[in-house]
């Protein structure tokens, strides 16, 4: 039998219930029954791996009424009920599954269980349901449902999020505080915001009958006759990119319309031309519904995050190939952004973590790493010797000692690591002039570059795993901001005075390198970087492991 079909009927079932006497529900007493029924574990729904302890919260949240039924005992909590099992009915709002909290059986049972012949085991029965479902919903919004840890991401800088679920959701109930609750629970970013509302239009796109596959051709230029003109354009007003009548001729690919596909294409991570070719149709063709998958995962790895505290934090997107720091974390648009480059999809990838960036140097050495000096530097030296000159490199010894000579000998100690090998400070340094240190064992961090060039690319991983920003001097301006000396002239005077000299930060500066293939920026575009590192279908894999669905 369905209930609460629609939401007259939910507020006059309400409102029937509630002109009960209170002391309806509360004849009897299920303490007993609740208290067997945790016990015995029928209410705790199938665990999420990495957040254990539901059995036990259930424990928590009853004992102090003696395991007495909450949801039912006086009419503010009543109300709290019909708000609660609403809210489990939108969990689909934030990207996450009705069905894992029960929602269409706590929906139909609802009334029955207020109903004052429901017997004490029925009420118990529904009252621990309930609650299990919520402390479930709460926790998966708090802290995810993935440990970020079991697929290589380390976001656990700082203090552990501790969140009592049991007890926040205890005292919301009889004080109108459900929603608030369930507000609260999520993370307080800006973007996670954001990106709710671009998954509700986007789930409306998706179910858009009249966007259809635009006809492929091999190559559309600007100014040629394409017969998918007229489908090209419903696509990209639907999408938001095409705002101007596309032209008068409905087959001409011209005007409004290649501009359309041009902030297509920005949104899209590929060059910014104009033309319409394999992969711009690849993605103008792209089923919407991946783009809701999409929205869904990021709005996952968010939950991941710790609790930023208030101050300055740098975030960069590996997928966006962007870095932004803002002067506190909930604050909307970035005070600095600019292009990266990460490590290669191929062999080098960034790390996905999160860490405290410390001091900044400036007119670094650059320690080479052993994996690059026996794969890449070695090879080039024995071919050519004045290679170490002209890169402008030297041996350095354990003892400190160093050397420019190159031969078998230095060559087969370099291999062995009794040989270390170093750039020294200058305009060809491959740091560029400033590294930005955020301690960790990987040894990752961010820094400049003298190959400014490939920051104009649209796909942007190069490195053996570091982050190249294009603006050292604005970042290292900003993250020495604090102090009102830090001009940036002077950090640029500092760079080319060719002067070694480490610089704490007033204080640490979290830095989250982040992958996300959905972003929405502060003005409300909705981005769909590359999935450079395929992790997309690993996480939506994770997630269907855990993802127990329950009877």
């Amino acid at each position: 039998m369905k209930l609460f079909n629609n939401a007259r009927v939910r507020a006059a079932t309400t409102a029937l219930l509630l002109l009960a006497s209170p002391c309806l529900w509360a004849q009897a007493q299920p303490g007993n029954a609740i208290e067997s029924i945790i016990r015995s574990g029928q209410a705790v729904l199938p665990p999420r791996p990495h957040i254990s302890g539901l059995r036990d919260a259930l424990l928590r949240f009853y004992e102090p009424d003696g395991y007495a039924a909450v949801w039912f005992e006086h009419e503010a909590p009543l109300k709290a009920a019909f708000d609660a099992v609403a809210l489990l009915a939108k969990a689909s709002t934030d990207g996450l599954n009705p069905v894992d909290y029960k929602a269409a059986w706590l929906q139909q049972q609802l009334a029955l269980a207020a109903d004052a012949r429901a017997s004490p085991q029925e009420h118990a029965e529904f009252d621990t349901a309930l609650t299990a479902a919520m402390l479930r919903f709460l926790a998966d919004l708090h802290y995810g449902r993935v440990d970020p840890h079991e697929i290589g991401w380390r976001l656990d800088v700082g203090p552990r999020k501790v969140y009592d679920a049991a007890a926040v959701l205890r005292a919301a109930i009889g004080h109108d505080g459900i929603a608030a609750v369930v507000e609260a629970a999520q993370p307080q970013l800006p973007i996670y915001a954001r990106l709710k509302t671009a998954l509700a239009d986007y789930r409306r796109l998706a179910r858009n009958t009249s966007l259809r596959p635009i006809p492929s051709h091999t190559t559309v230029k600007p100014g040629q006759s394409y017969s998918g003109a007229a489908a090209l354009a419903h696509l990209l007003t639907a999408v938001g990119d095409l705002t101007a009548a596309p032209g008068a001729s409905d087959d001409h690919y011209g005007g409004a319309l290649v501009d359309a596909v041009k902030r297509f294409q920005e949104r899209h991570g590929l060059a910014i031309d104009g033309v319409i070719g394999k992969a711009t149709f690849a993605e103008l063709n792209r089923p919407l519904s991946q783009r809701v998958l999409a929205i869904e995962l990021a709005l996952e790895r968010l939950r991941w995050l710790p609790d930023l505290a208030p101050g300055p934090v740098i975030a960069v997107n590996v997928p966006s190939f962007k870095l932004w720091a803002f002067s506190d974390p909930r604050q909307s648009a970035a005070n600095l952004e600019m292009n990266v480059v990460v490590g290669r999809a191929v062999n080098t990838r960034t790390p996905i973590f999160m860490q405290d960036m410390q001091y900044v140097q400036f007119s670094p050495y650059w320690n080479v790493p052993p994996s690059i000096l026996r794969k890449e530097i070695i090879p080039k030296l024995k071919r050519d010797p004045d290679y170490l000159e002209r890169q402008n490199m030297e041996f350095v010894a354990r003892d400190g000692s160093v050397t420019t000579e190159v031969s078998k000998s230095t060559l087969i100690q370099a291999r062995a690591g009794e040989l270390r090998l170093r750039q020294r400070p200058g305009p060809d340094n491959a740091l560029g002039g400033i590294k930005f240190v955020l301690p960790n064992a990987m040894n990752i961090y961010l820094h400049g570059t003298p190959a400014q060039s490939l920051f104009e690319r649209p796909r942007r991983d190069f490195s053996h795993g570091c982050i190249r920003v294009a603006d050292p001097v604005g970042l290292a301006h900003f993250v020495l901001g604090n102090d009102a000396s830090w001009s940036r002239a002077r950090v640029e005077a500092l760079i080319e005075s060719g002067e070694r000299q480490a610089v704490r930060l007033p204080r640490p500066i979290p830095v989250i390198i982040f992958y996300s293939t959905a972003v929405v920026d502060h003005t409300g575009r909705v981005l769909f970087p590359p999935d450079i590192y395929h992790y997309d279908a690993k996480l939506e894999a994770a997630l269907d492991a855990v993802n127990v669905r329950p009877n």
